[in-house]
């Protein structure tokens, strides 16, 4: 699924549940020893899709471990993301010369808990969402879910590149839909960007997808000058 919103250039690995060969090691092993057995399982799942995505780069399996704020360490010259829940574990991954940093988020097709979408949305997003959900445009997807996803994917993508957390309001994202259950996303940013190569560019843009009862976002961050390649599903 992942492959559909990712571009050329960008390797992935997935799996739907937690079987397979382990393939895990003890320096990992190490940062879930107290989690219970769910977490460790899909811990151990999703660095085996990314080791699998940096294999087809002929890298070698090695630990894939934490950085201070629990974000995945990829080894040099790699910039990669991961993510999992309930039926999805998934790893993206791709050479530091042709991307800069990336984001991707997995999450159920379902409505957000509670006062959640309060929580995670600016007002503008809320009203654009009850905008596209009168139209009929969101129909097909809970516009809820697919907010918070694609927030998730906005702040991975950001983190590697400034060191540090993006508030769930310090970006405002809207949606393009190319089919009921696909299209694209835009996240403006309502703090300065990212220093890249002397320019701060003032958003991120990404790709979506829902189907099998899960929604999945994706954000590339390609050097400056260069133009984003195509999907590898177009």
């Amino acid at each position: 699924m992942i492959g559909e919103i990712l571009p050329a250039g960008v390797r992935f690995a997935e799996a739907f549940d937690d079987s397979g060969a382990a393939g895990w090691f003890p320096e990992e092993e190490a940062l879930v020893a107290r989690a219970v057995h769910k977490r460790r399982a899909e811990f151990r799942t999703v660095r085996r899709c990314a080791r699998a995505a940096l294999a087809s780069f002929g890298v070698p399996p090695a630990p894939l471990l934490r950085g201070s704020r629990g974000e995945p360490r990829w080894p040099a010259g790699f910039v990669g993301s991961m993510t999992h829940c309930a039926g999805y574990r998934g790893a993206a991954v791709a050479r530091s010369t042709e991307f800069v940093s990336l984001g991707i988020d997995a999450e159920p097709d379902d409505p957000l808990p509670g006062e959640v979408l309060a929580l995670v949305s600016l007002p503008e997003e809320r009203d654009r969402l009850a905008r596209q959900e009168a139209d009929g445009e969101a129909a097909a997807v809970r516009a809820d879910r697919l907010l918070f996803s694609a927030k998730e994917a906005v702040f991975k993508a950001w983190y590697p590149l400034t060191g540090r957390e993006l508030d769930f309001a310090e970006a405002s994202v809207s949606f393009g839909y190319t089919t009921a259950r696909s299209g694209t996303f835009e996240a403006r940013l309502l703090v300065p960007g990212p220093e890249l190569d002397g320019s701060r560019p003032d958003g991120f843009t990404g790709r979506w997808t829902a189907r099998h009862g899960l929604v999945l976002t994706a954000v590339t961050v390609c050097p400056p000058g260069r133009p984003a390649p195509g999907a590898q599903g177009n």
